[in-house]
């Protein structure tokens, strides 16, 4: 259990630190993107809708920032995937969400955010209801799932990311928060995968390959990673963040206690519950604080001048 709970705390920051960097190699590309755009270039940075184009998306990756900031969340997906196979995973993907404070600190950092009263409130809720259901938290289950589920995880992860990637590409400037939480949605996807995959023990390489679980891995991982970044430029890191930690929550704690016997400790039940509702609430309240926050910032990055 210690070694589970010190291994989701590493992947939480790797992956809190992560966003940060992500966030500020997304928004020069952006800026360097509108630069151009007043000095008479074509703009490729929108879509109709208002959302970031692939092209721009691409150009955002390619910064030193947001490459960083990919081998952090390597690393943390790596940390993660054991805190699955260690911990229930209601518990394991809630501590790995904590990244949101972890976030939230380095913003004020790197990107000049400054939090107010409220959302320190709801950060604060979140971290007691981490507490409450580290304490309550019992062992990971042993159920076991028929080879169905598996294809049903990797048609619902593709369902997940291709659908969510069209709508967030409609919704435009106004779909930070939906991307955010479809990327958690992909990662919580990654967190089951991880937790059913065959052929890890003992390892067996044929077993591994013919598992469809692996390939819900790597949708709900890639297919995460790009709508969070599409997340990241188009609003607020810590809104954004606050929504992937709702979808990579939520789900992953009722797959784990209905289909796969996780548990709380005997008698302790309701305390998880009580944290589980709290960690869920608060990253929820960060959310909506942070829509806010991040149309602001749009406004402050926007040069003198530029067209519209």
């Amino acid at each position: 259990m210690i070694i589970g709970l010190v291994t989701a705390v590493a992947a939480s920051t790797c992956y809190g630190v992560g966003s940060v960097l992500q966030a500020v190699g997304s928004r020069r590309s952006a800026r360097e993107e509108r630069s151009a755009e007043a000095a008479g270039a074509a703009s490729t940075q929108v879509t109709e809708h208002g959302g970031p184009s692939l092209s721009s998306t691409a150009k955002a990756v390619v910064t030193w920032e947001f490459i960083l900031g990919t081998v952090l969340d390597f690393v943390g997906f790596l940390l993660g995937a054991l805190a699955a196979r260690l911990l229930p995973l209601f518990l394991s993907q809630t501590v790995i969400s904590a990244n949101l404070v972890i976030t939230a600190l380095c913003s004020i950092k790197l990107l000049g955010i400054r939090l107010r009263r409220p959302e320190w409130t709801a950060i604060g809720v979140v971290c007691g209801g981490l507490v409450l259901l580290a304490v309550a938290a019992g062992h990971e289950g042993t159920g076991t799932e028929p080879a169905a589920a598996h294809w049903w995880l990797l048609v619902i992860s593709i369902a997940v990311i291709g659908g969510g990637s069209l709508l967030v590409r409609r919704l435009g400037a106004g779909g930070a928060i939906m991307a955010g939480l479809l990327s958690g949605l992909g990662f919580g996807a990654l967190g089951i995968g991880v937790r059913i995959l065959n052929g890890v023990n003992p390892f067996d390489v044929g077993q591994l390959i013919a598992d469809p679980a692996l390939y819900a891995i790597l949708v709900g991982g890639l297919g995460g990673m790009y709508l969070h970044t599409v997340a990241l430029q188009v609003g607020s890191v810590n809104g954004a963040t606050a929504a992937l930690v709702v979808g990579e929550t939520v789900v992953p704690g009722i797959v784990g206690v209905v289909w796969l016997g996780d548990a709380a400790r005997p008698g302790l039940a309701w305390l998880g519950l009580v944290g589980f509702v709290l960690a869920v609430v608060g990253a929820v309240a960060v959310a909506r604080y942070g829509e806010g926050e991040g149309a602001l910032q749009v406004q402050a990055q926007e040069p003198t001048g530029a067209a519209r």
